[in-house]
């Protein structure tokens, strides 16, 4: 089955030729990359072309390695996360289609500036702060993660277009930095939606559930792995409904909507990681690979 990569006039699609020479022909490699736009929180998939069958392909960008997937005998894609914290500049992306020399290409991609926007608030200094019998729990659900995002599953799990995981709109915005009682923290790396507590959760694309437990900060957290290191997270939910290990489809429920961990009120945080745990905002997702893109 092949992954969906959708374009559409709204994306902004560029195309280089790669080229060098061996011995007795010209090999080359043409990338093209679909993005909502190149710019730190954005994911970018990588469409490879190679003039004939290779048997591997390596990919790395951003000091992350990336998990490209056949499409064709001659077509690979991969999806590369632009984190959020990504100071804007030209980007080498590394490709590697052999053993030799020859067979190493680099394309690159020019990063644009990006200002999030920063919220100042006051609150009791209890919220800000953690307890210290808490450190060790919070140093240990960190490692849980970091594990997570370093498992993901080489091939894509996912089959056709992404879709939200509620019908609710965003009400905040990707990447917002929230600087409580004077105290910088850091930025927001999810989409929360306004959706009312009870309300279901459902799975935006198919895929392995890597996590499905309650955390300090994020509550009742479910992690879904959906392949070539793409992961989407889901916080706070009043009730589970899945189990890791699990496998989902789109659509199916994973638990939902409440006000569990460190949150003020019911609501729906969801995050999206790509190249293991590159932080990148769920409604660039949807935007070069769901259904809206697809139309």
């Amino acid at each position: 089955m092949k992954p969906l990569l959708a374009t559409c006039f709204a994306l902004s699609v560029a195309a280089t030729t790669l080229a060098v020479a061996s011995l007795h022909a010209q090999t080359r490699v043409s990338v093209k990359t679909a993005a909502r736009s190149l710019a730190p929180g954005e994911l970018a998939v990588l469409n490879l072309i190679t003039p004939a069958p290779v048997d591997t392909l390596q990919v790395r960008a951003f000091d992350r390695d990336v998990k490209p997937f056949r499409t064709s005998p001659t077509e690979w894609q991969a999806l590369v996360g632009i984190d959020l914290e990504t100071k804007p500049g030209r980007y080498a992306i590394s490709i590697v289609t052999g053993p030799l020399e020859q067979d190493r290409f680099t394309h690159r991609l020019t990063v644009a500036p990006k200002t999030f926007r920063t919220r100042q608030l006051t609150v009791d200094a209890a919220f800000v702060n953690p307890p210290d019998e808490a450190q060790a729990r919070i140093a240990a659900d960190a490692e849980r993660l970091r594990r997570v995002w370093s498992s993901s599953s080489p091939t894509p799990l996912w089959s056709g277009p992404f879709v939200r995981p509620v019908a609710d709109p965003a009400n905040s915005v990707f990447g917002t930095r929230s600087v409580f009682n004077g105290e910088p923290r850091s930025p927001h790396g999810g989409a929360d939606f306004s959706s009312a507590a009870g309300t279901p959760v459902k799975a935006p694309n198919a895929g392995r559930i890597a996590l499905a437990d309650d955390l300090y900060f994020t509550g009742n957290t479910v992690v879904i792995d959906h392949g070539a290191g793409l992961f989407s997270l889901f916080a706070h939910l009043r009730t589970i409904s899945v189990r890791e290990s699990d496998t989902v489809t789109t659509g199916t429920v994973v638990g939902e909507v409440g006000a569990t961990g460190r949150v003020t009120g019911p609501h729906l945080h969801w995050a999206v990681r790509a190249n293991s745990d590159a932080r990148v905002d769920p409604l660039s997702l949807l935007a070069v690979l769901g259904a809206e893109a697809a139309r």
